[in-house]
């Protein structure tokens, strides 16, 4: 292969079998259960990054189906995002992501900087009650449960909610360990088809573990339940801070 041919195609890895084809990623009946709780704010401001603000001490724990997704295909993800202000603009820190499929999970932390590690999350109906569960291994590390459809959501708020900025920080070490790409990235979600949301009550238990650590953001009171369908398209992210420019 010509080093020109190496530019040409190189976008990851590995260079001739890439793990995920090039975007758009679009989502169709994607499905959410968003537990929103409150936590310490202190533990907060321990692992939001500046120059995001915390403002308020409140945590969203999301389970989210992906049945049909281009380039990804049929997967489950769970995780935390936190609510936070960039520049006065509100939106959600994501925290940490755990799923059970190789591609987003390479394609996630590759392009966008998403948190992703590899788990088993679960989300399914047990009769009159929305469940979600993960797993890492065989070891229970975090159960919502949502009562089913009770209440029809308001779709313009939701809409707003989805809507809003997203932040991660993106990392790509250097050959030696030190961080060669370390940024604030933000991203939307966009074409947003938004099919049916629901709010009820809602429960969430978080327990320790040394690597998928969710309890670190404890549950101190669940505030609302939010559960919806939408189709959606992931869109690609911006860079808007680049944690090592000043070092440079």
């Amino acid at each position: 292969m010509k080093i020109e041919d190496v530019r040409r195609t190189a976008y990851s890895m590995p260079l001739t079998n890439p793990a995920y084809p090039r975007g758009p990623y679009r989502f169709f009946d994607r499905e959410f259960m968003i537990i929103t709780y409150r936590t310490d704010i202190e533990a907060l401001r321990r692992v939001v990054p500046e120059p995001l603000e915390v403002f308020e001490p409140l945590v969203k724990y999301e389970f989210i189906r992906m049945p049909d997704s281009t380039g990804f295909g049929d997967y489950t993800e769970t995780g935390q995002v936190i609510p936070v202000k960039y520049q006065g603009v509100e939106g959600g820190y994501v925290h940490s992501m755990y799923l059970d499929d190789e591609a987003p999970i390479a394609g996630g932390r590759e392009l966008w900087g998403f948190p992703k590690k590899y788990a088993h999350p679960k989300m399914e109906v047990e009769k009159d009650v929305l469940v979600g569960r993960l797993h890492y291994g065989k070891t229970l590390c975090a159960e919502a449960t949502m009562g089913y459809k009770h209440v029809a959501a308001d779709k313009d708020a939701v809409m707003t909610a989805l809507k809003a900025p997203n932040f991660m920080i993106k990392i790509i070490p250097h050959v030696d360990a030190t961080p060669r790409i370390c940024e604030l990235v933000r991203y939307y979600l966009e074409d947003i088809d938004l099919k049916e949301c629901w709010v009820g009550p809602g429960a969430l238990g978080l327990y320790p573990h040394v690597i998928c650590d969710v309890a670190r953001l404890p549950v101190l009171e669940v505030v609302s339940a939010l559960h919806l369908r939408a189709d959606l398209t992931l869109g690609m992210g911006e860079v808007m801070y680049d944690y090592l420019a000043e070092a440079k």
